[in-house]
């Protein structure tokens, strides 16, 4: 029998413009919740990419302790606040509400850091003279035993929609979300199997990028470190990238305790790619507690390729990357031409 679900009755059926930050889980689900929002005839507002004055803003009404990622995403959030989102035409539009989800779990095992749970308190506390106006859902099958499923259909009801549409935009956004990682992973597929295909004297340095997808693909944070391997002209994969199913399952060759889910998907696919690329790039936003104890455990038992590990922070940025990033392809294509010999 299917569990039921006390809703809060259509208390968000007026709102018709929704809000979504665009940092943190954005990087992993925005195709998952643009479809849903957009099957319920809500528009959905983006603000602009990230930069030093998102970051600046959002640093200004957050508590030292929040990593970087999580002041990019409160700047985000204020930037919807003052009216500077963007519907899909790309015109200004103020938003009636902010999307804000309680992600905690899918299960033993595929946890999210916990700012994920408790980011919706953490909105609604730090810009509290604001009074934001917040939608949410939760996820945590472990605890409250509320599955992805389960917190959209709570989220649908509050929207005041007939639970056969709900179930409808869910089956389209888990389609649409799911088409969206399949092109990835075969992109990646593509890219590396036309490089393998050319000469060996020929090809280029394959650098995979391992990092969560709001740090390596936020202009601000990861940026710098794509545009400085391309500039040095090397090709770049990214982990995040690869199949994340088989990744995860992948992820137990490595450990088999290790609680984190992107975590968990990141190191499978270091395994995975690890004999198809030249060097691995680690990239963490300070100070991230999952990635300090992962990308430290990566760095002592995955040998064979040289790793550079990079901790973006409030103080410095990015500076310095470039000098870094050219030092190591320096000493990959130094070890390339048999400078360096390695198990």
């Amino acid at each position: 029998m299917p569990k039921l679900i006390k809703t809060r009755e259509a208390d968000a059926a007026d709102v018709r413009t929704v809000g979504i930050p665009r940092g943190l889980l954005y990087y992993r689900y925005h195709t998952l919740w643009r479809t849903f929002f957009e099957r319920l005839g809500r528009t959905i507002v983006v603000d602009q990419p990230s930069t030093r004055a998102t970051f600046a803003a959002g640093d200004a009404v957050s508590v030292d302790e929040c990593c970087l990622a999580s002041k990019l995403y409160m700047g985000h959030v204020l930037a919807l606040l003052d009216g500077r989102g963007l519907d899909p035409a790309g015109n200004p539009r103020p938003v009636d509400a902010l999307f804000i989800p309680s992600t905690a779990n899918f299960g033993q095992l595929k946890h999210f850091c916990t700012k994920f749970q408790a980011l919706p308190d953490l909105v609604a506390n730090s810009l509290y003279e604001r009074h934001p106006r917040i939608l949410s859902f939760a996820v945590d099958e472990l605890e409250a035993h509320i599955s992805l499923r389960e917190g959209l259909m709570e989220l649908g009801a509050r929207l005041g929609e007939r639970p056969r549409d709900v179930k409808a935009a869910i089956h389209a956004a888990l389609h649409g979300q799911q088409r969206a990682e399949e092109m990835l992973a075969r992109a990646q597929r593509d890219l590396l199997d036309s490089i393998e295909r050319l000469p060996r004297a020929g090809r280029p340095l394959t650098i995979l990028v391992a990092a969560h997808p709001y740090v390596a693909h936020d202009p601000f944070v990861g940026g710098a470190v794509e545009d400085a391997l391309r500039s040095a002209g090397a090709e770049v994969i990214y982990a995040d990238e690869y199949d994340r199913e088989r990744a995860y399952k992948k992820s137990f060759e490595f450990s088999a305790t290790l609680p984190w889910i992107v975590n968990r998907e990141l190191v499978g696919a270091i395994l995975a790619l690890h004999d198809r690329v030249d060097g691995i790039v680690i990239m963490s936003a300070f100070p991230c507690g999952p990635d300090s104890m992962t990308d430290d455990a990566v760095q002592r038992c995955v040998h064979g390729k040289p790793i550079l590990a990079l901790t973006v922070d409030a103080q410095s940025g990015t500076a310095g990357v470039e000098t870094r990033i050219e030092s190591f392809v320096d000493i990959l294509r130094y070890q390339q031409k048999g400078g360096y010999l390695h198990d």
